[in-house]
């Protein structure tokens, strides 16, 4: 059971009062603590000795908090269940009828966008049942939309329109003016039949007094692949169904079609194992995919499968994708669901879930719905590629954003009972002061280095002591401000107000992040940025480059990299740009490493992210269950002269800083891609499973 973070959270957990002794307990319950830990759903089952009888409800939800992240939404979504009933955790049907009906002309209707969900058509369809077709206006907001915005509303004023004004997330400077035109509505008279409808996503800069005026709606999207491809096949009538002039292609090429598109928005779930970005993909995309399809088959002979794959993963779906590896994705599913295969193969199989997803027999359009009526509520991980672990990485993360929210909306008051809000920050602030690495003499790593301080391994080790000094430096003032601050000595200033809120939270305030992008909660940052100082302090103390570097432990990992490859340069008398990498994974354990490389560094501490690693043989492998990262041996980073293009058997493994794979919009977190062998999977199968390289985790 035994993580750093686990470790933490049961330290914790003990010191509550009722949960005095529970650290104890899993030595004298180690193998009971284990089958709970390793059981498919713990918050069902028994907790090992005293603990299965001695808890109530939110007591054991605070025992699978600590222990099992993943499982905290279930616990959350029974205990509301028990406690308020189930009509909390179920959404409602919306019914814009009866929602016409609370309203009047003088309330703002808001319907709050989700991901894949476009309220425009059902509101066009109330209009026609309520008999305001011919009185119903609507406009997209934009760049230039304002006068003609302005100009629906005072008309629908006065005749009793409908006006609708979509997407006003993207006129956000106009909001202040909606806001008046809102507010004017209080006071005159509008017509009894007018009615405002708006529709944004979730934003800071739409106006708070127009949210309280209103009344507010939202549509969950269809969840799964069956609820999406239904919805698809809804948008397609059965006239546009029969008209292709080649009926037997075209028929199971749309229905791979509507298993792509499906499958592109459904892999959102698994968060950063799913999609580096998340992408909007509509239905216009696979409208227009549709009528692309029925139009080159139609066209040519022969199916134009190039031209299709190029138009429809490349210019339409791919028009969204701006990450390199998320096109690279793309590719792969387009290439496994539009190929010779699907139209020749007797039911094609989608996935490896044999018997699940497959193209059904050709038949007319009802026996297609009816074949999808029959797939799964609940889509497995393997439908898109995935292994079970990437459902458990993903409600992890789900968990998170629910503490984060609960966290965000608590009130900031101290604690009447027992110890004060501020003299815990304090204690903690006093705690990450004394762990505070001590800083890097400068001027004597200049007098070490000597004649090195201009190589560039020298450089990069100048760069990043003043990098780390810096940081420490600014931890160290920003703490030492704060206890004035709460002592009463000085103005609490907002910079200040930011990092005693973070450090009340176990955060790692956002002036201490510039330095490097982290995820990790404050005591598994601060132990870290420990051992980073301490990398350097041995490399400054001596000069000598260490035997084992940590990548991580750099702030610019590719200012590093890049300086190993003008070392190789220099050295062998060629061109910077003429070099590129080799890997080559150890076998032998580190302790057997006992000098440098001849040519490029010794990289170790890389964690492996939806996949394991096989020692004996140096290849990829499946992970076990409830294995969510697997430490990478050490890989020696070679420099070599251009080599060839990734051949077969090998997967170019991409190597991110941090669980962030996006990175932000000041700091990329890609660093190189990595080659390592396949094993006896393919790299497509690698590519679908999200498996790359990280340098830290945030735990």
């Amino acid at each position: 059971v035994s993580t750093q973070s686990t470790g933490d959270n049961i330290t914790e957990l003990d010191k509550l009062t009722n949960f005095h002794g529970i650290a104890n307990s899993f030595e004298q319950y180690a193998r009971d603590w284990n089958i709970w830990y390793t059981s498919n759903d713990p918050e069902e089952a028994m907790l090992p000795g005293e603990w299965g009888n001695s808890c109530n409800e939110l007591q054991r939800m605070l025992i699978v908090r600590s222990l099992r992240k993943d499982r905290v939404a279930f616990c959350a979504t029974s205990f509301i269940i028990n406690n308020l009933g189930p009509k909390f955790v179920e959404p409602p049907v919306l019914d814009m009828t009866a929602v016409v009906e609370d309203s009047n002309c003088r309330t703002p209707l808001i319907f709050v966008l989700s991901s894949g969900v476009d309220p425009t058509s059902g509101l066009v369809q109330l209009a026609d049942e309520v008999g305001m077709k011919n009185r119903f206006s609507a406009l997209s907001l934009g760049q230039g939309q304002a006068p003609l915005a302005t100009k629906l509303i005072k008309e629908g004023v006065k005749e009793g329109n409908w006006v609708y004004l979509a997407n006003c997330h993207l006129s956000l400077s106009w909001m202040p003016h909606l806001d008046k035109l809102v507010e004017q509505l209080q006071s005159e008279e509008p017509h009894p039949d007018f009615r405002l409808w708006l529709s944004s996503n979730p934003t800071k800069g739409f106006p708070i007094s127009i949210l309280q005026a209103g009344l507010k709606m939202t549509t969950e999207p269809p969840k799964g692949l069956k609820a999406n491809m239904k919805r698809l096949y809804g948008l397609v009538s059965e006239k546009t169904f029969s008209r292709c002039k080649k009926p037997e292609k075209y028929k199971k090429l749309l229905f791979t079609l509507c298993f792509f598109h499906s499958v592109l928005i459904e892999r959102r779930k698994f968060l950063q194992l799913g999609w580096n970005i998340p992408y909007d993909f509509n239905d216009s995309d696979f409208e227009v995919s549709e009528n692309l399809l029925n139009m080159y088959l139609d066209e040519y002979e022969e199916t134009p499968w190039d031209a299709l794959k190029y138009l429809i993963a490349g210019v339409n779906y791919g028009g969204h994708v701006t990450d390199d590896l998320d096109r690279r994705l793309l590719h792969t599913y387009i290439n496994d669901y539009f190929n010779e295969d699907v139209l020749n193969t007797a039911f094609y199989k989608l996935s490896s879930l044999n018997d699940v997803y497959y193209v059904p027999k050709d038949g007319p359009y009802q026996h297609y719905k009816d074949y999808i009526s029959l797939l799964p509520n609940v889509d497995h991980p393997a439908a898109f590629g995935q292994h079970s672990n990437a459902d458990i990485t993903s409600q992890i993360k789900e968990t998170h954003t629910l503490f984060d929210t609960l966290l965000s909306l608590q009130p900031q008051v101290s604690n009447v009972e027992g110890e004060s809000t501020e003299s815990k920050v304090m204690s903690m602030a006093q705690d990450v002061r004394e762990h505070l690495p001590e800083l890097i003499d400068y001027n004597n790593t200049l007098s070490v280095l000597a004649e090195d301080r201009h190589s560039p391994m020298g450089v990069v080790l100048l760069q990043e002591i003043l990098r780390y000094n810096n940081l420490i430096k600014n931890i160290s003032r920003s703490l030492t401000d704060l206890e004035k601050g709460i002592k009463g000595l000085v103005v609490m200033s907002e910079d200040l107000e930011e990092i005693f809120r973070c450090i009340n939270e176990a955060r790692v305030p956002a002036m201490w992040s510039k330095t490097y992008p982290s995820l990790k909660p404050l005591g598994s940052w601060t132990r870290d940025l420990v051992q980073r100082v301490d990398q350097f302090f041995k490399w400054a103390q001596t000069g000598t480059m260490p035997l084992l570097f940590y990548l991580s432990y750099f702030t610019f990992p590719t200012g590093f990299l890049t300086a190993v490859l003008q070392t190789s340069a220099r050295a062998n008398s060629i061109s910077v740009d003429s070099l590129s990498w080799e890997f080559i994974v150890q076998i032998l354990d580190d302790v057997n490493i006992t000098g440098q490389p001849k040519d490029g560094v010794y990289i170790k501490g890389m964690f492996l992210e939806g996949a394991g690693w096989d020692k004996k043989n140096c290849c990829l492998v499946e992970a076990n269950a409830m294995q969510l990262v697997c430490e990478m041996p050490t890989i020696h980073f070679k420099p070599a002269e251009m080599k060839k293009k990734t051949g077969r058997g090998v997967y170019s493994c991409p190597c991110y800083y941090y669980p962030n794979r996006a990175g932000t919009a000041d700091r990329a977190s890609y660093v190189v891609s990595v080659d390592v062998k396949c094993g006896s999977s393919t790299a497509d199968h690698w590519i679908k499973r999200g498996t790359a390289l990280l340098l830290s985790l945030d735990s």
